[in-house]
């Protein structure tokens, strides 16, 4: 393949690397310290408040534990909990700061990039292009926004692509020390999100086409499927255990399609129209994408004999795409996460070509879409940390400390309205009860207040009720639209 070293534009694949992170850093600086607000932030709270108890409550890894039904075990369990445990093990070292979720998460990201740019470059031999497909990762805005977010498929993301470069860095050197870590990496992927484990799918069908192929010997074949097989089995045994508890529609998916044929069309095609170029590729890939499909062609890459991995790959994660579209909607675009890799390989097949296209429109439009990437990344994602409409009543944002210190730590708090059941106790960082749509009526009131619960905030007008002002003892807070009260 011809090599282009971008002597032109005083570039380099370290340069590149190196830039990566001191533009981001400087882009997300007035993030690290902000609280938990903006899109998803539900599911933000939810990762956080696994967090925070295990640094307080319990630190067995086994009992993730979030906020409400205080006269329960309060066990969540999902998604096997590393990432949580992990950050609560710096928490316990440096201290319960926001600021350190935003840091470790940030580090998940560059790893993640890091192994981009280790993976493409296994793949294609040639560190110009997967410098290319690093810079291009990093300011996918998916990636940009979640990049600071605490939500465990950042790490299953990195976990997946060093996966996916550990196994193609086997398939070059038949090292395999490459093998058993790419099992490994693949295991601790699914455990962190059991999507991930579609990661295998390429081991999978290299493991068929090999035995007809007889490329390779029966026992690299057997150690191949033994290694992955083992370090997969820790993922299908804890979700074979948790899933039965779940109550959501992930695990039902096209079984559970609460949409009409138009409403289910219409969302696919939002996300190819809207999603896709805008949030997953970034504007300025938009184009590299495209023409990484023409390239691809061109110098008929679809007719090599290691296609069919990529293909099976992409087959895999089309299909989890279609069965849980009805759950990811236009909104769940960190459900989109596992398209990230092989997107952003395509990208920079693109983009690499662009530039050696010869004519000088060719690699000045190349290189202006690649240096417009972090502000066009930039300017679709920052508004997302929006403090004044936070996704949830922004008085618990705007007056959080004050809120914290109206009750005693130990104290059982009831909180509405809040649909998520995570965001309001988070802030208020306190254990209780959950209520929405103003569905708090006395039987359940007095039923909280018998199992502990000693204060209300709410954000309604049910105090106004008679069966419920009943109950009320004291007004402690009143601003915006929220009041606190003490219970009889």
């Amino acid at each position: 393949m011809q090599r282009f070293l971008f002597t032109k534009y005083n570039y380099n694949y370290k340069l590149i690397l190196f830039g990566i992170p001191v533009i981001s850093l400087i882009l997300h600086w007035h993030i690290f310290d902000l609280d938990l607000v903006g899109i998803h932030v539900w599911r933000q709270t939810e990762t956080q408040t696994v967090i925070n108890n295990f640094y307080r409550d319990d630190f067995n890894i086994l009992h993730p534990r979030y906020n409400q039904n205080a006269d329960t075990n309060r066990l969540h369990r999902m998604e096997f909990p590393i990432m949580q445990w992990i950050f609560a093990l710096f928490y316990k070292l440096i201290g319960p700061h926001i600021y350190i979720s935003r840091i470790l998460t940030f580090f998940i990201g560059l790893c993640s990039v890091y192994g981009m740019f280790r993976l493409c470059d296994n793949i294609f031999k040639n560190r110009e292009i997967a410098a290319i497909c690093a810079w291009c990762f990093n300011w996918s805005p998916v990636f940009y926004y979640y990049t600071l977010n605490p939500m465990p498929d950042n790490l299953a993301l990195c976990f997946g692509i060093w996966s996916a470069c550990f196994f193609y860095a086997y398939l070059n050197t038949l090292k395999t020390k490459q093998v058993i870590w790419s099992a490994i990496f693949l295991g601790l992927a699914s455990l962190v999100k059991l999507p991930f484990i579609l990661y295998g799918s390429y081991v999978f069908v290299f493991l068929i086409v090999q035995v007809k192929r007889n490329e390779y010997t029966k026992r690299q074949l057997v150690t191949i499927f033994l290694n992955y097989v083992l370090f997969v089995v820790p993922a299908i045994t804890w979700y074979l255990l948790v899933i039965p508890e779940w109550q959501n529609g992930v695990v039902k998916g096209a079984f559970d399609i609460k949409q009409s044929l138009h409403e289910w069309l219409n969302i696919l095609y939002g996300n190819i129209v809207s999603v896709l170029p805008e949030l997953l590729l970034n504007y300025g890939s938009a184009v590299f994408f495209i023409a990484g499909f023409y390239f691809l062609y061109s110098y008929k890459l679809h007719k090599n004999k290691k296609f069919y991995l990529f293909l099976f790959w992409g087959v895999s994660i089309i299909l989890y795409f279609i069965y849980e579209l009805n759950m990811i909607d236009t909104v769940h675009d960190y459900y989109l996460f596992p398209f990230l890799p092989l997107i952003f390989l395509l990208v920079a097949f693109g983009a690499y070509h662009l530039l050696l296209k010869k004519g000088k429109f060719s690699k000045s439009f190349t290189m202006l879409c690649l240096c417009i990437l972090p502000l066009t990344a930039f300017l679709r994602i920052d508004s997302r940390w929006d403090t004044k409409d936070p996704g949830f009543n922004p008085s618990y944002f705007k007056y959080k400390k004050e809120l914290q210190s109206l009750t005693p730590q130990n104290s059982y708090c009831i909180v509405g309205n809040d649909p998520s059941g995570y965001i309001l106790l988070y802030y208020i960082d306190r254990k209780g009860w959950v209520f929405d749509n103003d569905k708090l009526n006395e039987n359940l009131l007095v039923s909280y207040i018998s199992k502990g619960a000693a204060y209300l905030f709410l954000d309604s007008k049910i105090d106004t009720i008679p069966c419920i002002k009943a109950h009320l003892s004291l007004k402690i807070f009143d601003k915006g639209t929220l009041r606190v009260y003490k219970l009889k």
